[in-house]
């Protein structure tokens, strides 16, 4: 009759595919302000990403500030007004929660450190040139038990001010020069009958690293170098999450590591700093994660992905129309 309204009733049943979807942020290479930190997670939420992947250390600067090691950020940060406090790493973590956010930290090693050797005394392998010593560094020392000692007590601290589940440990694009031209690190190789395999060295550390942060009962997450570049894949514990970064075949690698059992996230596609002439979002936009051959249970392990945009070209003035 006049004057009536016919409603009608529907269900919207929405959620997503992927557990985890996330963006990188990179504040080594430049440091970002608190605020601009904020903005972020505030995008974050508007567009239903939930992981803010916090790649808070590297070569250039080591802006955390330690609560246990206070000199690695008092030496290794560009400046004592560019690092974040604990304060701030709080009011960081409860920002992100309160929008349904998770933070992960990135404390990437054994290379990409060359700002945690400024504070954190005969952490890094002296490098040398024909026998001699030549004043340079290369990554992480993994001979002395003082390293395992340090990351012991610096995990420790990391896994009770990061209540996330997980650490991403890194493990990328480690160079093995300074390794192979150091006589106490060749010393070592052959008594452990590692020969010239330096990717077993890197192994042999990595699962010293992995050892102790599953002792905090955290889980982790490694870059895909951890899975390629180890023989024995079986000495990683299970659930250790790889993330796949390498855009070269990557659904051949999608492919490889969920037949071997492990659960990944996909950032291949996704270097927001990598770019061309042209709309890149295109390509973006067109990305199938589970478009790699393999069973129904290894696309099961795909458990989302990741936008990175490292920091090299990037700081607060730039970083949101970069990002969105």
């Amino acid at each position: 009759s006049f004057g009536s309204f016919t409603i009608n009733e529907s269900k919207v049943i929405d959620s997503p595919r992927f557990p985890h979807r996330g963006i990188l942020i990179d504040t080594s290479r430049h440091y970002l302000p608190v605020k601009t930190i904020l903005k972020t997670l505030d995008a974050m939420a508007f567009n239903k990403f939930n992981v803010l992947h916090w790649h808070i250390v590297d070569d250039q600067s080591f802006p955390y500030q330690s609560i246990t090691f206070p000199q690695l950020s008092n030496k290794g940060s560009y400046s004592l007004s560019h690092v974040y406090t604990p304060n701030d790493v709080r009011m960081v973590i409860e920002y992100a929660r309160l929008r349904g956010i998770r933070i992960i930290p990135e404390f990437d090693s054994p290379g990409h450190t060359q700002s945690w050797g400024k504070g954190q005394k005969d952490l890094l392998t002296p490098c040398y040139s024909s026998q001699q010593y030549i004043q340079s560094f290369g990554p992480i020392n993994p001979i002395p038990n003082t390293t395992y000692a340090f990351l012991t007590s610096f995990f420790k601290e990391i896994s009770k001010v990061f209540p996330d589940q997980f650490i991403h440990l890194g493990g990328d694009e480690v160079n093995f020069d300074c390794w192979a031209s150091n006589p106490q690190i060749r010393n070592f190789m052959m008594t452990k009958g590692f020969g010239e395999d330096y990717k077993k060295l890197q192994s042999f550390y990595i699962q010293k690293v992995l050892n102790i942060t599953a002792s905090q009962n955290k889980k982790s997450i490694v870059w895909q170098e951890v899975f390629d570049d180890n023989a024995e894949v079986r000495i990683l514990y299970l659930g250790t999450v790889i993330q796949v970064w390498k855009d070269a075949q990557y659904s051949k690698e999608l492919s490889k590591i969920t037949a071997a059992g492990f659960p990944v996230i996909l950032s291949a596609p996704w270097y927001l700093d990598v770019i061309s002439y042209g709309q890149d979002w295109r390509t973006y936009y067109s990305v199938e994660p589970l478009h790699f051959s393999g069973s129904d249970k290894q696309k099961r392990l795909i458990i989302g992905g990741e936008a990175c945009l490292w920091g090299e070209y990037v700081d607060s003035t730039n970083l949101t129309p970069r990002l969105w």
